[in-house]
Parts: structure tokens; sequence; C-alpha cells
């Protein structure tokens, strides 16, 4: 049967603002306004949809416009949405981001207040459905207390992104209260990794998190590539060559090449691998997904 990978968490509108110069505060910039479907569970589950994935998304989409838009297009794009409700007294998630020339962010605002919806008892419901699933991934959008369900609850392997370095510490926090500690995967970027354990180094924030129950660890550096770790060995791979365009959604594109690999059978820490080829799709595309990641991964 087909492999299941089903995503929960934020769901988004993307305005997207990149300068043609070097930025001035204080004053209005010239440069160019994109306006796209976003959100990192959103953009998690695209990924893996044009990867070739049975995905679906378990989000909460507002009553406005916006939310009318951002429903019908994730159905466009094959990402199954059943699961998912639409709540007429919320408004859409919106994600604003101001990014330099060279296309590296500078500021962003995220307006996730409708995800508060996914509470422990809204997950409850569907947890038959969850179970089924080959993969479940989560990002920090969802509370702390929605998290933690779901290390408690579901019975196939866990993955989560990070978001940020204020939600990432949902998951350490969720650890620290679950039933039994454990999670399959864990993404964070350098600033989330050292934030959440107060390390001084990626190799010390990673030791802190396996011993927080974390099977496996992946701490991305940006331009430096990629540190991952599990109980028996630790890798540092480098990132790989491209043109930057946009960085927004790179993070999102390489856990859903990390899971798409695992999907495939492919073991750790060479899933790291297929992070980083997602990853560097993503930051030469001027979109917070590239509609040909499929092309530039397989």
């Amino acid at each position: 049967m087909e492999t299941l990978i089903s995503v929960i968490g934020g769901a988004n509108v993307d305005l997207s603002a990149t300068l043609n110069d070097a930025f001035i505060a204080a004053d209005s910039n010239p440069g160019h306004v994109e306006i796209g479907y976003g959100g990192v569970a959103r953009n998690i589950a695209h990924n893996l949809s044009l990867l070739g994935a049975r995905t679906q998304l378990l989000t909460i989409f507002g009553g406005d416009l916006f939310g009318g838009l951002l429903h019908d297009f994730c159905k466009q794009q094959a990402i199954d949405v059943h699961l998912s409700d639409r709540e007429s007294s919320l408004r859409t998630g919106t994600y604003l981001c101001i990014n330099n020339h060279s296309g590296e962010m500078i500021a962003a605002v995220a307006d996730t207040e409708a995800i508060r919806a996914i509470t422990p008892e809204w997950l409850a419901k569907r947890s038959g459905e969850l179970n089924i699933s080959d993969y479940i991934v989560a990002d920090t959008n969802i509370t702390e207390d929605a998290i933690r369900w779901l290390m408690d609850n579901v019975t196939v392997p866990l993955f989560i992104d990070g978001v940020s370095t204020t939600k990432a510490h949902r998951v350490v926090n969720a650890l620290r209260k679950a039933k039994l500690p454990y999670l399959h995967t864990l993404k964070l970027n350098l600033k989330e990794a050292l934030a959440v354990t107060e390390s001084a180094t990626y190799a010390e924030a990673a030791q802190q998190l396996l011993d927080l129950g974390v099977a496996h660890v992946y701490i991305t550096l940006g331009s430096e590539g990629v540190y991952c770790r599990n109980a028996a060995e630790e890798w540092l791979f480098p990132a790989l060559p491209g043109d930057v365009v946009n960085t927004t959604g790179a993070g999102d594109a390489f856990l859903a090449g990390v899971v798409y690999a695992h999907s495939k059978g492919i073991e750790f820490p060479k899933t790291a691998q297929y992070g980083l080829m997602a990853a560097r799709a993503t930051l030469m595309s001027p979109k917070a997904v590239n509609p040909d990641i499929a092309n530039i991964l397989l």
C-alpha cells in the first residue's frame, strides 16, 4: 500500500518582500512583493506531495477569503485536507517576511493564532486516522499540549520541526511532561537548538536533546550545512552549492526531504543528504516551495 504521511500545523498566506538594494531602516525601501501560500506544515505537505508522497494536512483554515483560497490551493496540489477544519470565527494564518537584496531574511511576523484551535481534543477525534499513517510530521505552531498529546498517543514515527526559538521550547517542555519521553526526529536550526538547550555548541545541544528522548537530531547550520546525530553516530554534512534566491521555506523543505527519504527506506544519516538537496531546491526558487523540487531531488 502507498505510504501515507500526515502533516499537522500551520497553513498561511505568505507575503514576501525582497529589497532591490541594502536595507534602510525606518524608510520605504524599493523592492518587490509576492503573495503565496505557506505555513511550515503546509510547506512540508506541499513538498511531500510534489515528491509523489500520499499526503494529508491537518490544519485550521480561517473563514475569510484567504482561508477559502488556501483550502482550494491545497486540494489543487493533491494535498488531502479532509481532516482539517475551516472556522468562520478565525482569521487565516498570515506570514509576512522582508528579505534583503541577497534573499536572506531581515525580519518576519507570523500571525498563527488560528492554529491554537488544534487542541488535544481536536487531535483525539482524528486519532484513528492519524495512527494509520506511516509517518506523522508536526510543526511547533501547535501548542505544547497538542505536541505532548502526539508524543503520548501516536503509534507511528513522529517528526517535529522547531519553527522558531520561541516555539521550539514547546517540544522540550512536552518531552519533559510526556508519559514516555520519546521523539523519532527533531529538526531545529542552530539558533533554536542553542536556545532550547542553553548550550554553547550544536554538538552539546544535540546531546542534550538525545538525553531528553529524541532519537534523531538534525541541526541545520545555514551555509555551513547540517549536523545530525543519534545515539550511535554524528555527522556534519556541508551545504550544497547553489545560487540563493530566497531563504523562506528552505528549512521546511529540508525536513520534507528527510521524511521522504525515510519513506523510501533510506537510513540515518543519509537522510540528511536528501534534506540538503530539498533545501537547495527551495533556496534557488523565489517561492517558499519550489514546484520543480521533484526534478531536482529524484
